[in-house]
């Protein structure tokens, strides 16, 4: 599986020629869109910062609602949170969950549920509209996932008011250095601990 982050909340997930593609932004947020062919899109929140599907190819599948869905042989719910819809996809034998750019580090009973123990964890730390990176360690340390993946922070050109990941960083992988993508399989997961993986947004 390889996980490439474009900026917001938007990322690139392909296993084999299978591409999944979530929160396609325009334009207006500073960054250069995403533009790549997708199978699968699907969207936490509709407005031009996470639903911008026509800058895929592909003609993919679309989810925009919460929900239970099942193509191409992957497996995805969303479920309403407070300003967004939550994900988590079921692929390869790994549990992955995209919180998009969540209202709240305060779980409802319900959320925490659904959310389960991911081996993979979409979490935004930049503020804002979204919450920062000291509830964004909050809900890592209930959670506690194996693979944590920080998104929504502030890049170059990105006009949303968002922080930088440097505290949430320090807090979970002090020196991790920046990737251009992360490529694994399900042996790679760590079997004691999380593991933060910092992905370089803007392509």
């Amino acid at each position: 599986m390889i996980i490439t982050y474009y900026g917001v909340t938007c990322f690139k997930i392909q296993s084999g020629d299978t591409v999944l593609a979530i929160d396609p932004f325009s334009k207006e947020t500073g960054l250069t869109p995403p533009r790549f062919q997708a199978d699968v899109a699907l969207t936490t929140k509709a407005n031009a910062a996470h639903n911008t599907m026509d800058t895929l190819t592909g003609n993919p599948f679309l989810i925009t609602d919460p929900g239970e869905y099942e193509v191409k042989g992957i497996t995805i719910e969303g479920m309403a949170g407070e300003l967004a819809t939550l994900y988590t996809i079921e692929w390869e034998g790994m549990r992955l969950c995209h919180l998009g750019p969540i209202g709240t580090a305060k779980l409802s009973d319900e959320i925490r549920a659904f959310i389960g123990t991911p081996d993979v964890l979409f979490v935004p730390v930049g503020g804002s509209n979204s919450i920062t990176a000291s509830e964004a360690a909050t809900i890592v340390t209930q959670i506690e996932p194996r693979i944590i993946i920080p998104m929504y922070y502030a890049l170059p050109g990105l006009s949303l008011p968002l922080d930088a990941p440097d505290a949430f960083i320090k807090e979970f992988g002090e020196g991790t250095k920046p990737e251009e993508k992360f490529t694994f399989k399900i042996k790679d997961l760590p079997t004691e601990g999380m593991r933060l993986v910092y992905l370089q947004g803007g392509k």
